[in-house]
């Protein structure tokens, strides 16, 4: 059955049942599910110096935007039913678009409050800031779809069609903004500029509008419009919490209240690094002391050849390079622009005739290309937030990293952990399954319970564990009781943030 339109209704209201052009239709579709999608892939960039990077972080943004998309394709097609299309399409392209600007100043406002590290605060905190612009913008499809609907035999194929191209904008999308955004502007210029260009849009349509549309509407336009140029200002008002954006990291500075001449490299909202600007040999963080003695328990009167896996600041490194100078270390560290920012900020000396390479790229790649037998150490450093990557927490890495070390050669590994302790016995109980040595050390606050810092050295060969200062925290008597019953971490099974301890 075709749908008609009785020949003596006046012209503007024949106006009014007419389908979109068809590459207008295809615009909108196209446009508002790649915006949602770009919105949620930035959402955990924007959500990062408040609640770290966790699995827990991605589960709760997309578990959000999927409800906001369901909400919004299904109260977009009851709207349509309900309100002229034409009329509904512009008010929800700068509503949507309004949304979206306002949620930076949003999670930047809320994000201070409440215990960061807790589950529920991260899913509040991320459907108050995510969930309204994704199910506004997710409701214009079903509209534009009641529109283009003049042929009840043509539903299937009209529908398949705009459903077919609204996920080739979010594939896009999400290709464009994960490969090609966030490496050339800032997570907010991205997600503000995304909300400007959804409010002009909208604003567009509305100005094409009959004359009695455009009119019956001007006051919702007129609102949503002056709370998104309020949301622009408020945003700008609150400036950003980033020193500089990477691709991987919301980095800044703060200065150590105690010495003027220290600096605490923040990454997202974790202290990663310290550096004195006057003596780079100062350590002062307790797990960097115990990575300076595991180097000097390897090291030998040519120095000592090392890799680090993960760079931050290049505090250990550059340590290693002042007092063993003859030494040879390898960096590798998946965040170019970080160390760019690093050697920048800090007079940190890298490259040819420093002794200190950084290589660019994930570690456990960069690992296969370092000859079998060929290095003293290896340091474990890197974290996403505060875990360390699964994937380099797992026996298979492990087997990688006994392959590149010398005979009698250590592994150090820095972990974070508390509570029960379930990472820290799981990760001692992996290395344990590869070096027949394994030496853990816990900090004053890992002794007492709480979260804290954790060293694990291992080697092929037994060595003194009393070179190694525990300061207020304790070595572990018994590994073998330690590990006992703790999970064993490989490719397949690597529950890594799972069996994290809350903050305590």
């Amino acid at each position: 059955m075709e749908l008609d339109v009785h020949p003596d209704v006046d012209a503007t209201t024949r106006d009014r049942h007419r389908p979109l052009p068809g590459w207008l239709a295809v615009t909108l579709v196209v446009g508002t599910s790649a915006a949602v999608l770009v919105l949620e892939i930035l959402a955990g960039r924007l959500l990062a110096p408040y609640v770290g990077v966790s699995v827990e972080t991605y589960t709760g943004i997309i578990g959000t935007v999927l409800a906001g998309i369901a909400v919004g394709a299904w109260l977009g097609g009851v709207a349509a039913d309900r309100v002229d299309p034409r009329r509904l399409i512009p008010a929800l392209l700068v509503t949507g678009g309004a949304l979206a600007i306002a949620t930076v100043p949003t999670i930047r406002a809320l994000g201070g409050a409440g215990d960061a590290s807790s589950v529920g605060v991260t899913l509040v905190l991320t459907a108050i800031g995510f969930l309204p612009s994704a199910t506004v913008l997710s409701a214009v499809p079903p509209a534009v779809v009641k529109l283009q609907l003049l042929d009840l035999g043509d539903t299937g194929a009209t529908v398949g069609r705009l459903s077919a191209y609204g996920t080739a904008g979010a594939i896009v999308a999400t290709f464009l903004t994960g490969f090609v955004l966030v490496a050339i502007a800032a997570v907010t210029t991205i997600i503000i500029a995304t909300g400007v260009l959804l409010v002009v849009s909208g604003l567009a349509l509305w100005a094409a509008m009959p004359t009695d549309l455009r009119r019956s509407s001007r006051s919702e336009i007129t609102s949503m419009s002056a709370f998104a140029g309020l949301a622009l200002v408020t945003a700008w008002m609150l400036g950003s919490p980033c020193d500089s954006e990477t691709i991987y990291y919301c980095v800044t500075i703060e200065t150590d209240a105690d010495r003027a001449s220290g600096r605490v490299l923040v990454l997202d909202d974790l202290r990663h690094s310290y550096v004195d600007l006057e003596d780079p040999t100062h350590l002062d963080f307790w797990y960097t002391r115990r990575m300076a003695e595991a180097i000097e328990l390897a090291a030998t009167d040519r120095g000592v050849r090392a890799v680090h896996i993960g760079g931050g600041a290049l505090t250990v490194p550059t340590w290693a390079q002042i007092t063993h100078s003859a030494s040879r270390q390898t960096v590798f560290e998946i965040d170019d622009e970080l160390i760019e920012f690093v050697v920048d900020e800090f007079d940190r000396a890298t490259g040819p005739g420093t002794g200190l390479v950084v290589v660019a790229g994930d570690a456990r790649q960069s690992l296969r290309d370092v000859p079998d037998g060929s290095v003293d150490i290896v340091i474990g450093d890197a974290f996403g937030s505060r875990a360390v990557p699964w994937h380099l927490a797992t026996e298979e890495f492990v087997d990688d990293v006994a392959r590149v070390l010398r005979p009698n050669g250590l592994y150090a590994l820095n972990v974070i952990d508390g509570g029960g302790l379930a990472f820290l016995r799981a990760e001692t109980a992996t290395i344990a399954s590869v070096f027949p040595n394994v030496v853990v050390i816990l900090s004053e606050g890992v002794a007492d319970g709480r979260r804290g810092n954790s060293v694990i050295v291992a080697s092929d060969r037994a060595f003194d564990a009393g070179r190694f200062d525990p300061e207020t925290g304790r070595l572990v008597d018994d590994i073998d009781e330690f590990v006992d019953g703790a999970t064993l971490l490989t490719d397949d099974f690597a529950p890594v943030d799972q069996l994290l301890a809350p903050a305590s």
